[in-house]
């Protein structure tokens, strides 16, 4: 998928499937959600934690590096998009 072909509701849709897909619907309620995103958010700022500012700009052109925060901006993402599911609220209007 492409950033800008597909929307909110196709990401919300891939998101449910995959939930339902592994039978974890049981386990996405708000609350254990909510601490999902916490987590997930603190392990991607883990990544950049006592780093100075200027070496960070460069990480975008080392694969590694973005490798694990693009992993990690998933993990929050896909929490969030679960929590949309979840709770039924609209992202997009």
């Amino acid at each position: 998928m492409e950033d800008q072909n597909v929307s909110v509701q196709d990401l919300k849709k891939a998101v449910e499937d995959f939930v339902e897909s592994r039978d974890w619907k049981k386990y996405h309620n708000p609350k254990d959600l909510a601490e999902s995103i916490c987590i997930e958010a603190a392990e991607l700022l883990e990544i950049f934690h006592w780093v100075p500012s200027e070496e960070v700009l460069v990480w975008k052109n080392n694969p590694v590096k973005r490798s694990r925060i693009m992993e990690e901006l998933a993990d929050v993402l896909i929490y969030c998009l679960s929590m949309a599911n979840a709770m039924e609220i609209q992202i997009s209007t």
